[in-house]
């Protein structure tokens, strides 16, 4: 064990007490379930269907913008690009170097002793972990916004400037991964030994780091759950005014049918890590355990965490290509007779109510 820690310290910080042994004691202790979990092709499987839904998607996405003249619906477009293009990076960069390990069961020690890699493949799944979880939350403000402030904008929300939130979001959650490389907390080899995130120890630094990370996923789960909620009760109130039935509000109804969709899926993958993540670092550290060390059940439970996780990319996609008003059409047809948005507020006046309901047959 003295040998373990000096041969730590020796190398970079991503290198815990349990690295050096995880390979030996997995190969003759390893039972029938923990060999499925670590097996290649558990990773090879999802990583393949993930990448080519979300190619799928893409290729779906770009076919409907090119059609599309509604501003608000191509802004919101724009959105889901951005969520399925974060998806399909964050599967192919992260997987590139996870299932390499575990084809060729390279020794981290070796190929990485000062963690570049190690770092890089942490900030990405960070990175792409919380991209999103925020570009949900965004997308979904932005559809509270329209849908019940519709007369606080006079035009819908432009290419450029529904780009440029996909763009702050990205730089966002580029900085908080760059934040254990700068100091707060830091990055380390996870069970068993193919991939890196974040250390559940229970020192200040890595105990904060944590916590935000956590915390800021729960905070979009819950704003997308609120915004939505609030939408989803509006378009109710449109859907039973008979005042204005001949209004269509079709994409509308698409809109959020999507977002809820795409909200439900990462509350269901994504709460059990973050909670979990919480429980953690907040709970006190058994004693027996060796400097730097982390249970091996912790260990296995965060890579079944990750696995929940990695089912919201593969998902998110299929959000997108079932849920288009050209298949909902076929479910419900009655989708056909949304009314407008507009016959919520009878009190503006009628050249006003002309004018935004001339807007809303052009989207």
């Amino acid at each position: 064990m003295e040998a373990n820690g000096s041969l730590a310290s020796e190398l970079g910080s991503c290198f815990r007490s349990t690295n050096f042994s995880t390979t030996l004691s997995a190969t003759l202790s390893a039972n029938l379930s923990e060999k499925l979990i670590v097996s290649r092709w558990f990773s090879t499987a999802f990583g393949s269907i993930g990448l080519a839904s979300n190619l799928f998607a893409l290729c779906v996405l770009v076919s409907s913008s090119r059609k599309m003249h509604s501003r608000a619906r191509s802004s919101f477009l724009i959105f889901l690009c951005g969520l399925v293009v974060t998806d399909f990076l964050g599967l192919l960069v992260t997987g590139t170097i996870i299932i390499s390990y575990h084809f060729t069961k390279f020794n981290w020690m070796v190929v990485d002793p000062a963690c570049y890699l190690c770092n890089f493949l942490g900030l990405s799944m960070v990175f792409f972990g919380q991209c999103p979880l925020l570009l949900g939350a965004t997308m979904a403000g932005e559809r509270f916004f329209g849908i019940n402030r519709p007369f606080s904008r006079s035009t819908s929300m432009s290419k450029r400037r529904a780009w440029f939130m996909v763009g702050l979001v990205w730089a966002f959650c580029l900085s908080l991964g760059l934040l254990p490389i700068l100091g707060l907390g830091e990055f380390t080899l996870q069970f068993p030994n193919s991939w890196c995130f974040i250390t559940m120890l229970h020192d200040p630094k890595n105990v904060t780091f944590c916590l935000i990370f956590a915390l800021l996923g729960i905070l979009a789960v819950g704003l997308s759950f609120l915004f939505n909620t609030v939408s989803v009760v509006t378009l109710c109130r449109v859907y039973h005014d008979r005042e204005s039935v001949q209004r269509r509000r079709d994409s509308e109804v698409e809109m959020m049918v999507q977002l809820v969709g795409i909200m439900i899926i990462a509350t269901v993958c994504w709460l059990p890590l973050l909670i979990f993540i919480i429980q953690t670092v907040l709970q006190e550290p058994a004693p027996d355990l060796l400097p730097r060390q982390i249970p091996r059940q912790t260990e296995e439970m965060l890579l079944i965490y990750l696995r929940m996780v990695t089912w919201n990319q593969i998902l998110d996609p299929w959000v997108y290509i079932l849920f288009r008003r050209a298949v909902l059409k076929r479910i419900y047809p009655s989708l056909k007779t949304r009314p407008s948005i507009v016959s919520l507020y009878p009190m503006f006046n009628p050249s006003l109510r002309r004018k935004l309901t001339q807007e809303s047959v052009l989207q």
